[in-house]
């Protein structure tokens, strides 16, 4: 399904998704769009195409892991090497598939390794890393913090990714908990960007978050008991909101794909519950929203358009959550002058579906009408 647009090619009559009623000619030269222009009267019966498609910019996941096989690490530490390797390698494959384009893993992915799957499994999936987690084994002083973060320049990361609260495994009244110190978390932040790398952070809510805008991070994630003061403060300072809200929906369900125990999914349940208020707070005060699935075992990878429905679920309008994957995700990778839109001179990597996809009535529907997943020029 994949078609590398590396070699010139073009879409004649297509509609732009998210541009009603006008069609475009498309033209792509060395994997980028080379001119994109409005098509003109058709001349003769000839030109017109067999069939209408549509093309979108491709999917950006901003939070997911491929390189975890299974939920629980140990359960992953059974399985030998090559089956790990091509478990990670059908995960490329599946995220690719189903239209996200360029994936930022957000923990577990060496640099190295994504490099490997991608030649060796000919997955033509941009992946941006951040290596390994900075988490509650890492809160001894800055000294400890300065060998594990070279370790993970070492690696050639781009990201660093700071565990600063608990998730869906900590007791319900210590997730807002703080994992660091406040000192250790701004020497963090500052001896990355000093590095020239971009922080993430993974936060429940609580005092993280301040200390998040405080410090100048690129993105805080899940934030699902983000405040209405708070989403004012990131609006303002310019920090990112990446929900992954479907995550904690799927997680919540004793019955459903993953299948944790009732403890698990009950704080996943409250995660759930919580979401939409973040969501409504983050859009009131303006707050860049990014597109993030948090997904992690085969059971989920492939299935990443299910975010979008979430967000509209919760009170992005289709236009918004279609941003949120696209424009303002290219953004907060620090790549929005070049990819993340149909627009000349952009990396070609796109979606083309044979219905329109902003009336599919979710994500299975939308998962159906992809025809092909296009990736251009290599950067």
């Amino acid at each position: 399904m994949n078609n590398n647009s590396s070699q010139a090619q073009s879409f004649n009559r297509v509609y732009i998704a998210g541009i009603q009623g006008r069609r475009f000619d498309i033209s792509i030269r060395d994997g980028r769009f080379h001119s994109i222009a409005e098509s003109g009267p058709v001349p003769d019966e000839g030109a017109v195409p067999a069939q209408d498609l549509w093309i979108s910019p491709g999917i950006i996941d901003l939070h997911t892991h491929l390189a975890w096989t299974d939920f629980d690490h140990a359960d992953q530490l059974k399985r030998g090497g090559q089956e790990i390797e091509e478990m990670q390698a059908r995960a490329f494959e599946a995220t690719l598939r189903t239209g996200v384009t360029t994936a930022r893993d957000a923990g577990g992915l060496l640099p190295g390794t994504a490099q490997h799957l991608v030649e060796t499994y000919q997955v033509p999936l941009r992946v941006q890393t951040s290596s390994e987690m900075l988490g509650a084994a890492d809160a001894k002083g800055t000294h400890h913090l300065e060998r594990r973060l070279k370790q993970i320049y070492d690696s050639g990361a781009g990201w660093v990714k700071i565990m600063a609260t608990g998730g869906l495994g900590a007791p319900t009244e210590k997730v807002l908990d703080p994992v660091f110190s406040e000192e250790e978390f701004s020497f963090i932040v500052c001896h990355a960007h000093k590095h020239g790398k971009r922080v993430l952070v993974h936060t429940w809510g609580g005092v993280t978050v301040d200390w998040s805008v405080d410090a100048g991070v690129e993105s805080i994630e899940h934030g699902m008991f983000l405040t209405e003061d708070q989403a004012g403060r990131l609006a303002e300072s310019g920090v990112a909101f990446v929900p992954t809200t479907s995550i904690y929906r799927i997680a919540a369900d004793p019955k459903g794909v993953l299948a944790l125990n009732p403890v698990i999914c009950d704080r996943a349940a409250r995660a759930a519950e919580a979401h939409p208020n973040a969501i409504a707070y983050a859009r009131r005060a303006g707050v860049q929203i990014g597109f993030g699935t948090d997904y992690a075992t085969p059971a989920l990878h492939g299935y990443n358009l299910q975010e979008l429905d979430t967000l509209m679920d919760y009170g992005l309008t289709r236009a918004e959550a279609w941003q949120s994957a696209t424009g303002n995700a290219a953004e907060i990778l620090g790549w929005g002058g070049r990819l993340g839109r149909i627009a000349e001179g952009y990396i070609a990597d796109a979606v083309i579906f044979d219905a329109d996809p902003f009336l599919a009535d979710n994500a299975n529907s939308l998962r159906k009408h992809i025809v092909t997943v296009l990736t251009g020029s290599k950067e």
